[in-house]
């Protein structure tokens, strides 16, 4: 008799620690051109959460996470998507293939944090 109620609370915890409504990310390299290219890649973002006044993004290079790619932040305008070139960044210049993640962080007009999405792919 205890297991099931152990199974039911472990069941519940895990309900409550996973979000109803998640934000999502996702990308294409696009039209981006190979060395330092400042154009941002194509973005969609998805599940944005009400009260969103802005996108916070980043990119890191996973194989070499010292360098500085940076960012930028975009006005939200209601839609998820970002074309080619809604912010400028330093592009992707590897060597050889390498994987790069974006984050995206939605904030509201204090500058709180409403949710985060992450999503990353190989380039070339």
């Amino acid at each position: 008799m205890k297991t099931p109620v152990l199974v039911f609370a472990v069941s519940a915890f895990c309900l409550a620690a996973v979000p109803a409504h998640a934000m999502g990310l996702s990308f294409s390299w696009g039209p981006t051109k190979k060395c330092f290219d400042p154009k941002s890649p194509p973005m969609t973002i998805s599940g944005v959460p009400k009260g969103t006044a802005k996108f916070k993004i980043n990119m890191v290079d996973l194989n070499m996470t010292s360098y500085p790619h940076g960012g930028g932040t975009v006005t939200y305008s209601g839609s998820g998507k970002l074309p080619y070139g809604a912010f400028r960044y330093k592009g992707p210049c590897p060597p050889s293939p390498h994987v790069y993640e974006f984050t995206v962080k939605a904030v509201d007009k204090s500058g709180k944090v409403l949710a985060t999405a992450k999503a990353k792919k190989r380039f070339p």
